[in-house]
């Protein structure tokens, strides 16, 4: 089949964004008297979306819903300031990107980072490559759930079984077998590729410009 879409996720695909994540959150745990913890922890804690993440990395004895979204709140003014201060492409995204576009492959980023942050991070370090950039609106929406990437799928006049979805996480190949989208997984992320193959895989790659083989 020939592939004409290709949906991303942003975070350990796209982009290494763990040390601004972890840096903020580490802001605020700090500033709590809170254990703060290593990248390699937070790599763990980082899929579902931020307001998880703070829940993850919060201690378990002040764990409640109340004090999750006062570190979130906390949380999300610090990233928003600094979410492009180490953040960067992985080797390679670049490039794959720039070859996908000279095939007039339709390019579109879904993320459970909330949507504000999700298109800023696009649009700073990414202008011009993507037709849309869809982050968390609604908690209910976010990936696995299957309705935005289908949104995409409706917008380009595309059937899902057309589009890669590629990712780096449980969940990313999750969203692509929930979509009926071809689900490739990345192991330069935050998961392992035996992660991956149990969650759905039909494709691990190692590094970007292994999916133009794939095309």
């Amino acid at each position: 089949m020939k592939y004409k879409g290709i949906i991303f996720d942003l975070d350990g695909t796209l982009v290494n964004s763990l040390e601004d994540i972890a840096d903020s959150m580490n802001k605020v745990l700090q500033d709590l008297n809170y254990p703060t913890h290593s990248y390699d922890v937070f790599q763990y804690f980082i899929g579902s979306g931020l307001r998880n993440t703070v829940a993850k990395a919060l201690p378990a004895y002040n764990n409640t819903d109340e004090q999750i979204e006062i570190c979130f709140e906390s949380m999300v003014k610090g990233y928003s300031e600094s979410c492009t201060l180490k953040t960067k492409p992985y080797e390679g995204i670049i490039e794959l990107l720039d070859n996908l576009v000279s095939r007039n492959i339709k390019l579109a980023v879904f993320s459970n980072k909330a949507d504000e942050l999700t298109k800023k991070i696009t649009a700073e370090i990414f202008p011009d490559y993507f037709d849309a950039s869809v982050g968390l609106t609604v908690e209910s929406l976010k990936k696995p759930n299957p309705f935005k990437a289908l949104a995409l799928s409706e917008s380009w006049n595309l059937k899902p079984e057309e589009i890669i979805f590629i990712g780096d996480s449980e969940i990313d190949m999750q969203t692509a077998v929930n979509a009926n989208m071809f689900p490739v997984g990345v192991t330069w992320g935050y998961r392992t590729e035996g992660e991956l193959n149990a969650s759905g895989a039909k494709l691990v790659i190692h590094n970007p410009l292994q999916l133009i083989q794939a095309l």
